[in-house]
């Protein structure tokens, strides 16, 4: 077992890394810098580092965690979300790179009014808080209990380091810096998954193949769920819901977007878009594999999945086997090392476009002045205390697989949106913007209903992702009854 004191030190050789990164690359301390990087980025180098942007920490602990529960049907949804990748390349970005936009929703102040622009950006402040949250809250309950719990410093201290030095590397050079670092996250990220896979099937006297034809793996492998449509994840469900998932979570996300729009032109934002989204859809598959591995070796082993005031988190299976079972030091610092990456990965990013959205959205900074750049810091610090606050709540509030509810929080907060930029592209009508608030509320309340009916209310159907699809319906119906 790795002690607390090993597991800092690589903390903390990492974090020198990324520093040393945000030096070279925020030399110039200015919004455009900030924003955009000026769209010089590389292609190459923004798909690699968007890989595990994507995945975060959630998907490094909790979809492997997840297969205990629901096998391989989490690839339903994948194999949705490559689907929605190919919409966002082909449809949105074009529409992004034509405008030119810094913040993405500066399309909705264009094609319908001021109203409809803080909608969108608040339904993007609000889904960013959330989903950064979640993902920072699952990386800091393992951090507190394999490292910080060791050494008695309590959970709330362990959410302020974790985003204070998250604010420390990104507060100059912004989404240039986040671009690099990105790269060295994703490779530790993708390392640790292949090192596990590797060292796990080691210690239980397997190759890979022969663990892949085992009759172990054969209770885990079930990938499409065609029983029933009522089924909460059958399959055809699951891949349109996983589709408009991405649609949202990165074609109408500022976070996600911002990346894309630091490229030199559309076409190598396009390249981009569609080599990462074919590199996510494999690095993903690897992780729901190790998952029945986790779950072997537990078994195997007699590892009982870990405790959280008393609940059981299959969250905790990875690091519990990774850092606790006895597979040696490099594994578990290599474990370590690409769980921090997976999270700050996503976290870097989030807090750099809610800085960003909050500053062009909301406050309509510009770019160049003095007073700007004080004004763009202020709220990153104010972005930064807002995280902080709400992973703490989550600590008190959250029972779930964190994967599960990060795509459910998704259902609902992404609706707006995509009911907006659909009415937008898809129709010439303009709407009564002044309106545009109450369309949205009414339609929250209704999809708060209908997601919390009762299955048996419903005749056993059971809601799932295609929440959302429906969700942007209900607004895009709502507004074309404001039209003009």
């Amino acid at each position: 077992m790795l002690s607390p004191q090993i597991i800092l030190i690589a903390i903390a050789a990492y974090f020198i890394v990324l520093t040393t990164i945000s030096y070279l690359t925020g030399k110039e301390d200015n919004n455009e810098v900030f924003f955009n990087a000026k769209r010089s980025s590389n292609w190459a180098i923004v798909a690699f580092g968007m890989v595990g942007a994507s995945l975060s920490g959630v998907t490094f602990i909790s979809v492997p965690g997840w297969v205990g529960e629901s096998q391989f049907t989490y690839f339903q949804v994948v194999i949705g979300y490559l689907i929605g990748y190919l919409i966002v390349a082909n449809l949105l970005l074009p529409l992004y790179y034509r405008l030119g936009l810094t913040s993405i929703y500066e399309y909705l102040f264009t094609r319908f009014g001021k109203n409809s622009h803080y909608v969108g950006s608040i339904s993007f402040l609000i889904s960013r808080i959330l989903g950064a949250s979640f993902r920072l809250f699952l990386v800091a309950i393992v951090m507190q209990k394999f490292i910080f719990d060791d050494l008695g410093i309590p959970f709330e201290i362990t959410v302020i380091l974790s985003i204070l030095l998250i604010w420390l590397y990104t507060r100059r050079g912004g989404i240039k810096t986040i671009v690099w670092t990105d790269t060295i996250q994703t490779s530790l990220m993708i390392l640790a998954v292949i090192l596990s896979i590797y060292y796990i099937n080691k210690d239980l006297g397997w190759t890979f193949s022969e663990f892949l034809s085992s009759s172990d793996f054969k209770e885990f492998n079930k990938i499409f769920v065609t029983e029933s449509f009522t089924e909460r994840n059958y399959f055809l469900k699951s891949i349109i819901g996983g589709a408009f998932i991405t649609i949202c979570m990165t074609g109408l996300d500022q976070d996600m977007m911002q990346k894309n729009l630091t490229c030199k032109n559309i076409k190598e934002a396009k390249k981009n878009m569609i080599v990462f989204s074919f590199i996510l859809t494999i690095v993903t598959f690897l992780f729901i594999v190790l998952g029945a591995l986790l779950f072997i070796y537990a078994s195997k082993n007699n590892i009982a999945v870990p405790l959280v005031d008393n609940t059981p988190r299959t969250d905790l299976l990875f690091p519990e086997i990774a850092l606790k079972s006895g597979l040696g030091e490099f594994l578990g610092i290599t474990f370590i090392l690409g769980l921090i990456a997976a999270a700050y990965s996503s976290a870097d990013s989030a807090l750099t476009s809610l800085t960003t959205s909050f500053c062009v959205d909301i406050l309509k900074i510009d770019n160049t002045d003095s007073k700007s750049i004080k004004t763009r810091k202020n709220v990153h610090v104010l972005m930064s205390i807002i995280l902080i606050i709400v992973v703490i709540v989550f600590r008190y509030i959250q029972d779930k697989n964190v994967i599960d509810s990060l795509l459910t929080v998704a259902q609902y907060t992404y609706g707006p949106l995509l009911g907006l930029f659909a009415f937008g592209i898809f129709t010439k009508f303009k709407i009564d913007d002044s309106k545009v608030y109450f369309v949205v509320i009414v339609n929250i309340v209704i999809i708060v209903i209908i997601g919390n009916l009762p299955s048996n209310l419903i005749g056993g159907y059971q809601i799932g992702y295609e929440l959302l699809p429906f969700n942007g319906l209900l607004n895009f119906i709502g507004l074309y009854m404001i039209r003009k």
